[in-house]
């Protein structure tokens, strides 16, 4: 039951009364006279009644008070919890257990990362079905406004990956909870297409002939192969089928463990041309007491970083080559075997790509014979069609 009280700072009457299991203190302009007293009196009895009955807007008797959103978020709570409706976190809690089980290794780390660091502290403690596309959108800016410990903004392709995991989860549990998502008509941000800069034939015959006696190898099976880093890195020899002359693409090095290749395409068979061949010949002399072809002296798999900054970007530099990230070497192959008139279908499969989109897409300028962007095609059909030669 409320009561009306006085403060003794000012003389005026107040409501304190309690609602949601908050304790309400609502202050009057009125003095305290008896008039006063009893009209508030009658009014207490009034709030009382309704808050009995289940009746009582807050707004209603005190539309400019700041308590208003507060018990307003305190009901949503309430009710939802009543149909059981759970907070972001609790929800994003339950999903990450469900599907990790399914996910590779690098996958798993990388989207607990995302939610510990970004998505759950901004989140958590929402309900899942009251985040609204304004609430994503914002989140967004925030993202964009962010640094990271060296200083450097997020990219867009990062945010992108972080919202689209947030709108992973907020549609799971629209399914589940039957409400609408919010994550509609939300388009990723504009990212600027990387250009790839593949190695000229020329550059890489220079970096083989100058690279340290040890990595001629390992640098050759990069070159002409297509093969990306974690599976050089983590090759097996008993992937190695000298005898067929494949190389077996079945697992890969990341985050220091062997896990499943990237897809199910990268799943695949590499064959060796006769210079790789004779390579991986020379690294079995080398490292056939060991698991790993490219293994080091304790038979472990070599660190790609100790490797780029002890060996690859200094060659580089001595060499006087553009600066160059090593995955380089994988679209140096594509565009080699592409350049050379291969069927784009055989490279696809090389590669681990799917079909050849990504070929048509990514490789076309820098290789003539697959696009001859010069014409000469459309012209010699004419010359052969209409005897204009």
């Amino acid at each position: 039951m409320g009561h009306i009280r006085v403060r003794k700072e000012t003389g005026k009457l107040y409501f304190d009364f309690t609602y949601q299991g908050l304790r309400c203190r609502e202050q009057t302009s009125l003095p305290d006279t008896p008039a006063n007293r009893k009209k508030l009196d009658a009014m207490m009895n009034r709030i009382d009644a309704e808050i009995t009955l289940g009746m009582f807007e807050y707004e209603t008797y005190f539309p400019n008070s700041n308590k208003v959103k507060r018990l307003k978020k305190i009901e949503i709570l309430k009710s939802s919890r009543i149909r059981g409706i759970p907070c972001f976190g609790e929800f994003t809690n339950k999903w990450f257990e469900e599907l990790k089980a399914g996910w590779r290794y690098s996958y798993r780390i990388t989207i607990e990362s995302m939610l510990r660091i970004y998505i759950n502290p901004y989140f958590k403690d929402m309900l899942v079905d009251k985040i609204t596309k304004s609430d994503i959108l914002q989140f967004r800016i925030k993202l964009c406004d962010t640094k990271k410990p060296n200083g450097q903004h997020l990219s867009k392709g990062h945010i992108n990956r972080i919202i689209k995991i947030t709108g992973m989860i907020i549609n799971e549990a629209s399914d589940r909870f039957e409400f609408t998502t919010p994550y509609l008509g939300i388009k990723p941000l504009k990212t600027e297409k990387k250009d790839i800069e593949p190695f000229k034939l020329e550059e890489v015959e220079l970096i083989l002939n100058t690279v340290r006696a040890d990595f001629v190898n390992y640098y050759t099976i990069r070159f002409f192969t297509g093969m990306r880093t974690g599976e050089v890195d983590g090759l097996k020899w008993k992937y190695v089928d000298f005898e067929n002359r494949q190389i077996l693409i079945r697992e890969t090095w990341v985050k220091r463990r062997v896990e499943g290749t990237k897809t199910d395409s990268s799943r695949r068979e590499i064959t060796m041309s006769e210079l790789v061949y004779q390579a991986l010949k020379n690294q079995y002399e080398v490292t056939k007491q060991f698991e790993f072809v490219f293994a080091t002296k304790q038979g472990t798999p070599r660190d790609y970083q100790n490797i780029s900054s002890k060996v690859w970007y200094p060659l580089l530099r001595y060499l006087g080559l553009n600066k160059r990230r090593p995955y380089q070497t994988r679209h140096t192959a594509a565009t080699l075997w592409l350049a050379s008139g291969e069927n784009p279908e055989w490279v696809a499969r090389q590669m681990g790509h799917s079909n050849t989109e990504m070929l048509f897409r990514v490789y076309s300028r820098y290789v003539p014979n697959l696009t001859r962007q010069d014409g000469s095609a459309f012209e010699n059909l004419l010359k052969d069609k209409l005897n204009l030669g």
